[in-house]
């Protein structure tokens, strides 16, 4: 999927983060993604921001991107690619 010539581009319309804990530079840190939602033409993508080999999030958070064409700003379905690719992300 070519996001820079596609038709069809996901537009960030909702995002939240809550901290829990500190992190800080150089900490190491691992991040989860997962897709919790999948819509037509939207997505809801959640977030979590581990420091270590903490299980504990020490951060969490979610973004959703609705999908329009590029020309006209208005909401399209999520490409078949797209969506296939999105699938391996969705939460059980």
């Amino acid at each position: 999927f070519e996001f820079a010539t596609t038709d069809v581009i996901g537009l960030a319309v909702e995002s939240n983060c809550r901290y829990r804990r500190p992190l800080a530079f150089p900490q190491d840190i691992q991040m989860g993604l997962r897709v919790a939602h999948l819509g037509k033409s939207s997505v809801r993508y959640e977030v979590g921001v581990f420091a270590g080999d903490d299980h504990q999030a020490a951060a969490d958070g979610y973004f959703v991107h609705v999908f329009v064409l590029r020309a006209t700003n208005k909401p399209t379905p999520i490409p078949d690619r797209l969506r296939a690719a999105l699938e391996r992300l969705r939460a059980p």
